[in-house]
């Protein structure tokens, strides 16, 4: 374990988790903004539904750990609402099957810690144009599956008292989101990215919770040790490096 032992945050789901570093993806804003606040621990798997995360659940957050996360951000729904597959495989789940499981995810996390606060993704919407566009077909996929999936994830989470970001409507409030917010009609762009950043920051900010886990309110690591290094540009004694405001963050506050 390398200290000083900061918050954790740990990212779990499918792919949109597990690519969330790539194409300036929001586990990797996430991570820049909380550099010295706290980490971010990524359990992203591919391919995966609701039942494989199930699956893991004990061994990704065993209760008996010594550590507890201060935040867990899960996510699944998009492949669990692909169309049945006549084979029998394939990574559908029955709607009323991913709520259980999804149940069963929020109140195992729920007695890791009286700490430990747990944000929900909802299935995000999807470009049936731009799949079609780059493999051939849908591939068993749909936007209005992903709306039955994403309303019944909404409504579990306000059932279980748990905090849920909506990405179905969220990413669609944009006008050209069909375009712009994929790079394949399923996974995000770095400008699909920004809005799961953008829903994130503003339940952590308006949240209640103690301590608030808002990037801005968590306390810097070793602020005392910066000042002493960089002389200002008009001769001051120090500049406070630990507290500025670097160009990329100012659209996080």
């Amino acid at each position: 374990m390398v200290g000083p032992i900061r918050p954790q945050f740990v990212l779990f789901g499918s792919s949109i988790v597990q690519f969330s570093y790539s194409h300036q993806g929001w586990g990797a804003i996430l991570s820049d903004l909380y550099s010295r606040k706290a980490d971010i621990l990524l359990r992203g798997y591919a391919g995966w539904n609701s039942r494989c995360g199930l699956q893991v659940l004990d061994e990704v957050f065993p209760k008996d750990a010594t550590v507890q996360p201060s935040l867990v951000i899960i996510y699944f729904g998009g492949n669990d609402s692909l169309e049945p597959h006549p084979s029998g495989l394939g990574a559908h789940v029955p709607l009323p099957e991913y709520v259980e499981n999804m149940r069963k995810i929020a109140i195992h996390l729920k007695s890791l810690s009286e700490k430990t606060r747990i944000i929900f993704l909802t299935a995000p919407a999807i470009s049936e144009a731009q799949i079609t566009e780059v493999f051939g077909n849908c591939l068993g996929r749909s936007n209005e599956s992903c709306r039955k999936y994403s309303a019944a994830c909404v409504q579990l989470c306000q059932e279980l008292g748990v905090k849920v970001i909506d990405l179905w409507k969220a990413i669609q409030q944009r006008d050209d989101w069909s375009t712009a917010c994929f790079t394949d009609g399923i996974h995000l762009s770095s400008e699909g990215s920004n809005i799961v950043v953008k829903e994130i920051l503003e339940v952590l900010k308006e949240t209640d919770w103690e301590p608030n886990l808002h990037w801005r309110s968590l306390p810097t690591e070793f602020p005392e040790i910066s000042p002493y290094i960089f002389v200002g540009p008009k001769g001051e004694t120090a500049v406070k490096v630990s507290h500025l405001d670097l160009e990329w963050q100012t659209q996080w506050h």
